[in-house]
């Protein structure tokens, strides 16, 4: 979740802000991924550009009611800006495609449940702030109580998240191994889709972060149930283009100071996730 500064006009950066519902395409911007800082804009503005997967509650997904972006991740994007004067820009992203899109200087950070284990050495990381699970959710008349259970069953995954990466890992706390005994391992471009067809019995089980699985089970009601066994242990943090360490430790010194007032705390309770946050204050 990361980028620096560079002049930059092109229509892959107007494409982001506009989709964001800011910024204009005649605005001269200059990309945070090479000068480590902010973006700034032709009349003085800067602007925090964030890409996140807009189908990923509780850290980023469209309020129903508002048809704003919000969760927790965004509220904790918007309250570091808040503290420095920046322009947060909220931009959805193909999961997929979220390597280019910080590459080409398109978005800051990656900063949406974004898991740094297994990736230390791809981006430049933020302190972690969420301990996180892998875990599997089926169908509470499943009859599927343990990971040893799905052999011979259908699991879905979400393209290009952790817990794909982690069900096709062969390096040690990998789980290959377990994903081998599966019938199918199907990939969705989004969670939401998932659980339609774990409802309509296509397939039996979801791999997915806890978070995101308590949040689900939470607005969908009765009817699934998180198995007992973990696939592993994670952490997230925000992930920046690699060697952007100025843009970084900005953004860490602002979490620093929403954890010390108190707003990091608020925000974990709203949505849920007080049990799981893990950003520690420095010097303790």
């Amino acid at each position: 979740m990361k980028k620096k500064m560079v002049s930059i006009l092109t229509a892959a950066v107007c494409a982001s802000a506009l989709l964001a519902g800011c910024g204009s395409a005649d605005t001269a911007k200059t990309s945070a991924s090479s000068a480590g800082a902010a973006s700034s804009s032709a009349d003085g503005t800067t602007t925090f550009t964030v890409g996140f997967d807009a189908e990923y509650p509780p850290y980023g997904y469209m309020d129903d009611e508002t048809g704003d972006y919000t969760g927790f991740d965004l509220e904790l994007a918007e309250a570091v800006c808040e503290i420095y004067g920046w322009k947060l820009v909220k931009t959805p992203i193909n999961w997929d495609a979220k390597d280019t899109e910080l590459n080409s200087g398109a978005i800051d950070c990656i900063w949406n449940g974004f898991t740094m284990n297994g990736r230390e050495d791809d981006y430049t990381w933020s302190d972690p702030y969420v301990d996180n699970s892998q875990v599997m959710v089926v169908s509470e008349n499943s009859g599927i109580n343990s990971l040893s259970d799905l052999a011979g069953k259908t699991v879905g995954v979400q393209a290009a998240s952790a817990a794909l990466d982690l069900l096709q890992s062969e390096e040690d706390g990998g789980q290959k191994e377990l994903a081998d005994t599966f019938a199918a391992l199907q990939q969705f471009p989004d969670y939401n889709n998932a659980f339609v067809e774990l409802q309509a019995g296509s397939i039996d089980a979801v791999a997915m972060d806890i978070g995101v699985a308590k949040y689900q089970l939470e607005s969908r009601g009765e009817g699934y149930k998180i198995l007992d066994e973990h696939l592993n242990s994670e952490k997230y943090a925000i992930g920046f283009k690699k060697g952007n360490t100025e843009l970084c430790d900005k953004v860490n010194e602002g979490l620093q100071q929403v954890l010390a007032d108190g707003t990091f705390d608020k925000l974990a309770e709203k949505y849920g996730i007080a049990d799981m946050v893990c950003l520690e204050k420095k010097g303790e």
